[in-house]
């Protein structure tokens, strides 16, 4: 990796405290180092077409591809600009969705089929309901949620043009006729409405995205301090105790973040167990993907057992750093 340590240097000297808190300095110093624009990533749509389609069109138009071993239908673009994959008709028909390599892999964990019933909490501007509706092949029933009204527009605008809800949801495509409902509400308020409903519940939460920093761009840890992060944990545990009313016994709850912070990560997942004997971690296996160990003590406490579980996904100059976990509901 290229050094950069003048733009590191300009980091919050506490967020890089925190950063040998967490990973130890091995770690962290790699971690720093994958501060960088990252490449084009983009996930066929598998709604209005298939891997093979994608593949071919973009190759007749001169871009070159890297396969991403662990998604099949995940593309790393190496020869040219997102701008001018953003011309192409496959883009502008939504038959591909461009979107960071590690917010892909909730999906994954949470591997929802054809007929189940799924909750997308917080879902703008709807990478992942998308994502969720292809792996249901438009069967079942699906809700996407936001409370944000700007955010919730990109949320229906994007369902749209990919073909998940109408108007321009294809009227071939097999699926139900009322697949996807969109809410603009406040998250714990719409789980009241949906008691031990839903199979499976995504709340990829809103967080502090220390995860996403690009040094080049002030913007994205300019704003970093340790309120932020509180006040984040605050709403995440509020979303979480909503959705685990709506889930059914049996049931999967998956939870992501993209950020480093154990108190929106592990803490958050000691606390919820502590208040909810009925949950269960479960292991979480991607083939190809590398992870760091969970934080399994943190501020002198120390946490469950089960949260080594959870998966720190590693980040690398292609794929940016996100926690999952993935719990059942006994």
């Amino acid at each position: 990796m290229a050094k950069n340590n003048d733009k590191i240097n300009q980091l919050p000297a506490r967020f890089r405290e925190r950063g040998l808190e967490i990973y130890g300095s091995y770690f962290w110093q790699q971690i720093e180092q994958t501060f960088v624009a990252r490449p084009v990533t983009f996930r066929v749509n598998t709604i209005k077409n298939t891997r093979k389609e994608v593949m071919d069109e973009l190759s007749t138009g001169g871009f070159k591809l890297k396969s991403v071993p662990w998604y099949r239908d995940a593309f790393i673009l190496f020869n040219k600009k997102q701008g001018e994959l953003e011309q192409t008709e496959l883009y502008k028909q939504g038959k591909i969705y461009m979107q960071s390599l590690a917010s892909m892999t909730p999906v994954l964990v949470l591997a929802p089929v054809p007929g189940d019933k799924v909750l997308d909490l917080t879902a703008a501007p709807g990478s992942k309901t998308s994502q969720i509706a292809g792996f249901m092949e438009m069967k079942g029933e699906l809700v996407a949620n936001d409370n944000d009204e700007i955010r919730f527009q990109k949320l229906k605008h994007n369902l749209e043009l990919l073909g998940v809800t109408p108007p321009l949801a294809p009227p071939q495509s097999g699926g139900d006729s009322k697949f996807c409902t969109v809410y603009n509400e406040n998250g714990h308020k719409l789980c009241q409405q949906f008691p031990d409903h839903f199979d499976k519940i995504l709340l990829d939460a809103p967080c502090s995205a220390e995860a996403r920093i690009n040094l080049s761009e002030r913007r994205t840890f300019g704003f970093w301090n340790e309120r932020n992060i509180k006040d984040h944990a605050f709403v995440q545990r509020q979303l979480l105790c909503g959705a685990w009313a709506s889930l059914k016994s049996g049931g999967t709850l998956v939870y992501s973040t993209c950020t480093f912070a154990p108190e929106e990560n592990e803490v958050q997942i000691d606390k919820f167990l502590e208040s909810f004997p009925d949950a269960k971690i479960v292991e979480i296996k991607i083939d190809g993907l590398h992870k760091t160990e969970s934080v399994l003590q943190w501020k002198g406490k120390d946490l469950n057992k089960q949260i080594k579980k959870c998966w720190r996904i590693m980040p690398t100059t292609e794929v940016e750093g996100f926690f999952v976990c993935k719990i059942l509901k006994k």
